[in-house]
């Protein structure tokens, strides 16, 4: 899979965008950041990334959910990452960046 698809889900004060394909340099990123956009300006804070479906990240798609962190952060918001592959919360723990990001 080379694009993102997105589906959301709402589970009670929850969004929860479900990720499928790769979190890559160009409009899966902008996708995701589009997504996470309209989330907030519709007052959405909760805002969960269902990672499962997602084989593989690269350095841009890594910026993207930082991005997307401080995006839902600077509202008060709540921001996870849910289901992550051994291979993607391995390059998180490398880049050193499960200190901010809240994984389930």
């Amino acid at each position: 899979m080379s694009e993102l698809k997105i589906t959301e889900r709402q589970d009670e004060d929850v969004t929860i965008l479900i990720l499928h394909g790769n979190l890559v340099f160009g409009e899966a990123n902008q996708e995701l950041r589009e997504s996470i956009r309209h989330l907030l300006i519709e007052g959405k804070r909760k805002i969960y990334l269902d990672m499962k479906g997602v084989a593989y990240v690269d350095s841009s798609g890594i910026g993207e959910l930082i991005s997307g962190f401080t995006a839902i952060n600077r509202k008060n918001g709540e921001f996870k990452l849910l289901n992550l592959s051994p291979r993607i919360l391995e390059l998180l723990k490398i880049c050193k960046l499960l200190a901010i990001f809240v994984t389930e």
